[in-house]
Formats: structure tokens, C-alpha cells, sequence
């Protein structure tokens, strides 16, 4: 199955049947983004209700007109990719490797194993700027997904530096290491991310 990232648009091909009933949610590795992935719908198991439920069953069978979709082997084949914290570890996520869908055999699908990343099809990995800044805000999109209530408080109450000290530092060790000093410490990235998401458009970084 294709999933694609809702933040930057890499696409990922997934092993469907790795994917649990209830869902996963997993990580982008090109933006760091997160969001949910829904087990596919078992074609096979519809065809064969719809299948039992036509009628005339004494009427013989006849040659199917569709063509029966191909599974390629870079699907079947596919290895699990390694389990990653997210920022804040609040909730586990799974970090998808760059690994395009129509790229050879790099999928990801939620498991504790390893697997090695392949090249993604996203225009952010070729530009570094383009990439941090949508990084900047991956993470502190994060901070506000697993607590909403708590930063709400704080920003009526007028403390957010201060309750989300720690949650800030950790996101931006973790922006430094993917970005590099030298983009982290020379643009304002980060600090809009903080301003536009955590904040909601107040300066108060």
C-alpha cells in the first residue's frame, strides 16, 4: 500500500500486512512529521462476500473480464523499519525511512526491527532551508498534538516559555542534530515555528 505524508508529500510504500487493525502512527523521516496510517481494506475478502451474495448460483462461470491487480515484489518483500521517539515522547511513533513508492525495495511499516532507508521523493530533501523549515515546525506541531489543553493554559495564563521549557529543549537538540548548527543557529526557523504553532501568532519567543 502507497501512504503519502500530509506534510511534505513523500509518498511511502508500505507492507499492508504489517500495518496492525487499530493503526499506527508513524513518522516521516524526510519532514519528522507525524500522522496516522490505517490498515488497507482486505480486497480479497470483499470479492469473496460479493461473490456469495450474487445471484443465480447455478448460472456457470465465466471468464473475468478486469485484469487482477499485481502485487509487486517491493511490497511483498517489504522489511520493517526501526521504531523511533518522537518530540516530546509523549506517544511511541514510527519513523517511515525515506523510501519512495516507486522506488526499489526500502518500504517501512511499524516494528522494533531495522531496515535500511532508501532516497525519498520529496522536494525538501534537496533543499536544506526548505527541509529545516518544515522540520521547525513538524516539532513543535508535536508539542502542541499532545498537549493542547496544557498549552492553552499557559498561553492565557502568559507561560508558555516557561511550562514548555523542557519540551522546547528537547525539539531543538533534535533540530540541531538534523539540520546542522549552522542553519539552526543563522536562520529564524524555529523560532517562527514557536511563534506561529505554539504561540498562534504572538511574538513571544
Amino acid at each position: 500500500m502507497i501512504v503519502t505524508c500530509p506534510h511534505c508529500r513523500t509518498t511511502y510504500r508500505l507492507d499492508p500486512q504489517k500495518i496492525p487493525a487499530q493503526g499506527v502512527r508513524v513518522r516521516c523521516a524526510i519532514c519528522r512529521g507525524a500522522f496516522p496510517v490505517e490498515p488497507a481494506r482486505p480486497a480479497a475478502a470483499d470479492a469473496e462476500r460479493a461473490t456469495a451474495a450474487s445471484p443465480n448460483p447455478g448460472a456457470r462461470p465465466t471468464a473475468a473480464t478486469g485484469a487482477t491487480p499485481t502485487v509487486s515484489s517491493a511490497t511483498v518483500g517489504s522489511s520493517p523499519a526501526a521504531a523511533t521517539p518522537g518530540a516530546p515522547a509523549a506517544k511511541p511513533s514510527t519513523t517511515l525511512p525515506g523510501a519512495p513508492a516507486e522506488a526499489g525495495p526500502a518500504p517501512a511499516a511499524p516494528s522494533s526491527s531495522s531496515a535500511p532507508a532508501g532516497r525519498a521523493s520529496s522536494p525538501f530533501a534537496a533543499d536544506p532551508h526548505a527541509r529545516a523549515r518544515r522540520l521547525a515546525r513538524a516539532l513543535i506541531s508535536d508539542i502542541v498534538m499532545y498537549h493542547p489543553d496544557r498549552r492553552d493554559r499557559a498561553l492565557r495564563a502568559g507561560t508558555l516559555r516557561t511550562e514548555f521549557r523542557e519540551e522546547i529543549r528537547k525539539s531543538w537538540e533534535e533540530y540541531v542534530a538534523q539540520v546542522g548548527p549552522e542553519i539552526a543557529q543563522s536562520t529564524p526557523y524555529f523560532r517562527e515555528a514557536l511563534n506561529d504553532i505554539l504561540a498562534q501568532g504572538q511574538k513571544i519567543f
